[in-house]
């Protein structure tokens, strides 16, 4: 059964396609031609004979120095049926489209990442017939990105960097400056890239910090994975879950500031507090402004 997290880790590129390369120029530093144009092809690789083949996402990206397809496969775990099965996609490709292939595997293990990369030689030895070598993205090489102004350059690395990392204690370091660079994009966009974040956390507590972090922010509740927040009960009460934030982040809360936010009645004001919270650098600050 295909998880939300494998879904989540080929279908961001589909959201934004010039993520891909500059990912591939900037984590792998491979020379790669900028894009003039994207397409996304039917990523349905089955032929006459009834043997279903199917990429994640399957890209055309024409540049100056020609046209590629790129092939971004998720991988959630070692498989060696999928050396064979890659191998046949860049050769049914190249048959079909007469154009480059190249293959982008993605995951957030770093030992499947180091038996991706690992080159699949077909053929005599010393005399290849055939060889792939995957394009690697994964926790070894994705950048962590804590530094706000770094997310805010490039909201969709900083994406990428949250989602190869989820299922480590580092992710949660990766989520505030997150939350933050998100509000420079349009509400839809912030929306789509929530859910993807999301279905990537494995970690207990970080997915718990960027749900209260993301119901503090107005889009998030237009969301389906809003409502998840609220059908669990991860975030009880506004006020809870603004004292949540300041204690997650280290900020000590006197006594006298966390009687005022429990005691507030007003959704409004708690729902202001909890936003003041993910950029507050004193638990006096939700009062201040």
């Amino acid at each position: 059964m295909v998880s939300s997290s494998h879904e989540a880790l080929h279908r961001v590129f589909q959201k934004d396609p010039a993520l891909l390369t500059r990912a591939l120029q900037r984590v792998l530093n491979v020379d790669f031609p900028e894009p003039r144009d994207f397409a996304v092809l039917n990523a349905d690789l089955t032929e006459i004979e009834p043997v279903e083949r199917r990429v994640d996402t399957l890209m055309r990206v024409e540049t100056d120095e020609g046209a590629y397809l790129l092939v971004i496969e998720a991988q959630g775990k070692v498989d060696n049926a999928k050396r064979g099965s890659w191998a046949y996609y860049l050769s049914y490709l190249y048959a079909k489209y007469r154009c480059e292939p190249v293959l982008i595997v993605i995951t957030q293990s770093r030992a499947t990442a180091r038996w991706a990369a690992r080159p699949i030689r077909l053929g005599l030895p010393g005399w290849h017939s055939l060889t792939v070598r995957p394009l690697v993205l994964g926790p070894e090489n994705v950048p962590v990105i804590t530094d706000e102004q770094e997310a805010e350059r490039d909201v969709p690395l900083a994406v990428l960097s949250a989602m190869t990392h989820g299922r480590g204690k580092r992710a949660a370091t990766i989520l505030e400056p997150l939350a933050t660079a998100l509000r420079t994009l349009d509400a839809e966009s912030a929306a789509v890239f929530v859910a993807f974040v999301d279905s990537c956390l494995i970690d207990t507590q970080a997915k718990e910090i960027w749900r209260d972090l993301m119901a503090a922010i107005h889009y998030f509740f237009r969301h389906p994975v809003a409502e998840q927040v609220r059908e669990e009960g991860r975030v009880e009460k506004s006020a809870e879950m603004t004292l949540r934030i300041l204690e997650w982040r280290d900020i000590q809360v006197p006594d006298a500031v966390r009687e005022r936010v429990q005691a507030c009645t007003d959704l409004d004001q708690l729902e202001l507090w909890a936003q003041r919270a993910v950029h507050a650098t004193r638990a006096e600050d939700l009062f201040s402004g």
